[in-house]
């Protein structure tokens, strides 16, 4: 036995881990704006400040953010899985809707986001059948929003006992 989990189990166990939900911005050098759905996003490192976020090497994204000088992670809103869905869609304007605006690094970005992490391209690592973007954090907004989730291959929003503060950290 080669010790390797079959795809299928190993997708139906990542399925039921919460992942937050983004969209992933650049604009290329001659000014394209590009964009992408993605729940793998983390940090990485405090010092330097580092996150990283995955992109699929088949995708047509894949090259503008590779490539790319810097980049902008959106956290989406509960309330923003439309726009999660249209960057997630094929063969499709993704900022034809025109919700996006001139954020941080000049960025197209969501002004109403939950969190928004504009990065400079730090390194790219190899992830397989994916492409590790990782970026230095440059700066950040962070909104009064809720997040929306990805879990069990749905959009969900965290429960929350206390809607608009903080939740309590275990002593």
């Amino acid at each position: 036995m080669s010790g390797a989990v079959e795809r299928t189990a190993f997708t139906r166990a990542m399925a039921r881990v919460p992942a937050p939900v983004t969209v992933t911005t650049t604009v290329d050098r001659e000014g394209r704006p590009w964009g992408f759905t993605a729940s793998s996003f983390s940090s990485l490192s405090l010092e330097p400040p580092l996150v990283l976020v995955c992109v699929g090497r088949t995708a047509s994204v894949h090259r503008a953010f590779t490539t790319a000088r810097c980049f902008l992670v959106n956290v989406l809103a509960a309330d923003q899985a439309d726009v999660a869905a249209r960057f997630a869609a094929r063969g499709t304007d993704r900022f034809a809707a025109g919700d996006m605006e001139r954020c941080e690094l000049g960025l197209p970005g969501l002004a109403d986001a939950a969190v928004r992490v504009a990065c400079r391209l730090h390194d790219v690592l190899d992830g397989g059948d994916h492409s590790i973007l990782v970026g230095r954090v440059e700066a950040t907004h962070t909104g009064p929003r809720t997040p929306l989730l990805h879990y069990d291959r749905s959009w969900c929003r965290p429960v929350d006992a206390h809607p608009g503060r903080p939740a309590h950290r275990a002593a």
